[in-house]
């Protein structure tokens, strides 16, 4: 069974509009794998040049950030919420 990835509205343009798709990674590194493969103009947002995960997204499950529940190491359930999100900064000068 899959758990179901919802892609925040930035992102949507990379996945065909998708607002959430089913993912059966086990893993972080795994679904990132995943859903390169299924949508490639992700990559580039996602993972470094070496596959690694960019720095500049965060991402919960079930509303947990996933660094607290073990960060590439934890593994997904079937009834898992993930919830991919960008980093945005910003401010006035």
């Amino acid at each position: 069974m899959a758990c179901n990835v919802r892609i925040p509205a930035p992102l949507q343009r990379f996945t065909q509009g998708a607002e959430a798709v089913a993912c059966d990674a086990a893993t972080l590194p795994a679904l990132l794998a995943e859903l390169t493969v299924r949508f490639p103009e992700l990559k580039d947002r996602l993972c470094e040049p070496d596959g690694r995960p960019r720095r500049f997204f965060n991402v919960y499950v079930n509303d947990e950030d996933i660094r607290f529940l073990g960060g590439n190491a934890y593994q997904f359930a079937p009834s898992d919420d993930v919830l991919i999100l960008p980093s945005i900064a910003g401010g006035s000068a």
